[in-house]
């Protein structure tokens, strides 16, 4: 599958590339956003009061673009490790917002699905089917079925299997998604700007004002529009554009966000981590992604 699908090719007909193509072809979008947006940045004046957490953003940016587009750059091998790499600071950070922690056997659980579920979306893709359903509830159950946890492994078990779809299966659709996660990737992107800047300049008052859920009333209608708009035009100027992926990926940006708010609030924190300069932890910033990915693969593969 180290050709690219989906819109740009394959399955959806046309021309085929592959992941170092894709990334060819996406590099001049994504070098010209990063310029601009250096610029913009650079220019701001003082009195602006959150110049210094969009500097700190876009240097997080500048330096997340090349590993994200260079791993994809190597096909499905450096999509496998760059999922398996980002699974396993992914659960790391689920693990430790879980209500009371997650015991030991879970993160071993969670640990090894985020490297194994890319390994075989690289080495054997036709594993990965029904049967495998199966398999995830069974470890995800297992340590409170050992331990004979009646209060509350049925909540363990639960939390557990949620965090294996949720992270591990998902990043494993970078590896199944071939070059189509290229586009997919740079379009979640842009579609976080779109966002914020449709929030903040469109979602002050007024009807788009309204927030989406209560989970996070920062999310604005205001902020769908933007992203909206950003998702569509990225994935337009990397050729990639068709209505069914620019739904999966509006809706994995809209909908991801809020999901791990979901997740933070019953945790009782406001971010994932603390060490990603401007985001807070990695899945502060992947959130849309996790998302975007299984809907993507819904639509093109």
């Amino acid at each position: 599958m180290s050709a690219l699908v989906g819109p740009l090719g394959g399955a959806a007909g046309g021309l085929l590339l592959t992941g170092g193509e894709a990334v060819g072809r996406v590099a001049p979008v994504v070098g010209g956003v990063l310029g601009l947006g250096g610029v913009a940045v650079a220019a701001l004046p003082s009195r602006v009061r959150m110049r210094r957490e969009l500097r700190r953003r876009w240097r997080t940016w500048a330096l997340a673009a090349p590993v994200f587009l260079g791993s994809l750059f190597f096909g499905e091998a450096g999509a496998a490790v760059l999922a398996a790499g980002l699974g396993l600071i992914a659960v790391g950070e689920y693990v430790r917002m879980a209500p009371g922690g997650t015991a030991g056997a879970e993160r071993y659980v969670l640990a090894a699905a985020a490297v194994v579920l890319p390994l075989l979306g690289w080495l054997r893709p036709q594993w990965l089917d029904a049967r495998l359903m199966a398999v995830l509830l069974l470890a995800a159950a297992l340590p409170a079925l050992l331990s004979g946890d009646h209060t509350t492994g049925a909540a363990r078990a639960a939390r557990t299997l949620f965090g294996l779809l949720w992270i591990p299966a998902a990043l494993t659709g970078l590896v199944l998604l071939g070059g189509t996660a290229v586009a997919v990737g740079v379009a979640v992107a842009l579609g976080d700007v779109g966002a914020w800047c449709g929030g903040t300049a469109l979602g002050r008052r007024g009807a788009l004002a309204r927030p989406l859920s209560p989970l996070s009333p920062n999310k604005t209608w205001a902020g769908v529009l933007g992203a909206a708009v950003a998702t569509a035009a990225a994935l337009a100027a990397v050729g990639a554009f068709t209505p069914l992926l620019w739904g999966a990926v509006l809706t994995g940006c809209v909908l991801g966000d809020l999901l791990e708010s979901m997740v933070k609030r019953e945790a009782g924190v406001k971010d994932a981590g603390s060490w990603l300069p401007g985001f807070g932890g990695l899945l502060d910033r992947i959130d849309s992604l996790l998302v975007a990915v299984p809907l993507a693969m819904v639509v093109t593969l």
